[in-house]
């Protein structure tokens, strides 16, 4: 503090008290305005603190944010990086594995191959039977080629002698028009230089006479339906193959002859087919008819029948209102004889 000299001192106190009454003054006026403006300035005071305490808070409330964001971040990375791991362990386990399984199925597919070519399917005895069968087959074609051209033949031949029947009979039936000395026939015209063969087979057969005169057969063989199951039919049956030492075929099968006999057999009417829808109604309504008809009242009738016929009626109401007063609800409490 800088030291003065004691007149100024003196001097200055001197001024002091001059001017105490105006000091007084305006220490009362300012002592007013300060009076008057301390709510306000407290008002201002709690405003100015309020906003630096809310500045102080959000900064501390943006400080703890971003320290939460940091953990956060390290968190959510360590758990990603947990995760991508497990996965890898995972797809790395599953590679293997279906690595394993391939080489399994590899080794197991060389082993099956192996065991059965050596102990279930001999190349060479399974080579010298498909040869066998070969062999077999192809006589068997050759002996159904001549079975078929045999039969080829004999139907041709058969025709032919069935053709030649027919023209025979149709020579012996038309025999009036053989050629006379006097009248040439139909078959033996001037006009052509040799006669037809139908005039010379007129002149080779006989006459047919009436007798022998038969009814037109059919050809065609049985004209039956198989449809119709009320005619049994037979079927020929074939014999198979001699065997040639394989094992039978497994399965539901059944000799030809045996299922379209099962097939066509005749029908077999059951009871309910025999016997009409309507039976059961018929009889009931016989016996109904037999009943009315034969119904004979030999009674004779008195006055006091009618009257004890209502008295057992009544009675046998009154009993089944007792035992079941539901069924006579509708009738009222006022009903005659209840």
């Amino acid at each position: 503090m800088e030291m003065r000299p004691a007149r100024w001192d003196m001097a200055t106190l001197e001024r002091l008290r001059g001017r105490l009454a105006e000091l007084k003054v305006q220490y009362f006026l300012e002592s007013r305005i300060a009076e008057d403006n301390r709510f306000k300035e407290y008002q201002a005071a709690v405003v100015i603190q309020s906003a630096f305490r809310g500045c102080r808070v959000r900064a501390y409330m943006r400080y703890l944010n971003s320290m939460m964001t940091v953990i956060q971040k390290w968190w959510r990375g360590y758990l990603a990086r947990k995760y991508f791991r497990d996965q890898v362990k995972t797809a790395h386990f599953i590679m293997k594995m279906n690595f394993y399984n391939e080489m399994a199925v590899r080794i197991q597919k060389r082993w099956r191959g192996y065991y059965g070519r050596k102990y279930v399917h001999n190349y060479y005895a399974w080579k010298k039977y498909l040869e066998a069968v070969a062999i077999k087959g192809h006589i068997v074609r050759k002996e159904l080629d001549e079975y078929a051209d045999m039969l080829a033949k004999e139907k041709v031949k058969k025709e032919l002698e069935l053709a030649e029947e027919r023209k025979n009979y149709r020579a012996r039936k038309m025999h009036y028009l053989l050629s006379t000395e006097q009248v040439a026939g139909i078959y033996n015209s001037p006009y052509r230089q040799y006669p037809d063969e139908m005039e010379f087979r007129l002149q080779r057969a006989q006459p047919l006479s009436h007798k022998e005169r038969t009814s037109k057969k059919d050809d065609g063989g049985d004209t039956s339906d198989w449809s119709d199951c009320r005619i049994r039919f037979t079927f020929p049956t074939m014999q198979p193959l001699p065997p040639i030492g394989k094992k039978k075929v497994q399965g539901p099968f059944r000799d030809t002859a045996e299922v379209l006999q099962q097939r066509y057999k005749p029908l077999d009417a059951t009871l309910r087919m025999a016997t009409s829808i309507s039976t059961v109604e018929e009889a009931r309504g016989e016996l109904k008819r037999q009943e009315w008809s034969k119904v004979i009242h030999d009674d004779a009738f008195f006055p006091g029948a009618a009257l004890r016929c209502d008295w057992l009626l009544l009675g046998f109401l009154r009993r089944v209102r007792w035992v079941n007063p539901d069924v006579f609800a509708g009738f009222g409490e006022h009903s005659p004889g209840f």
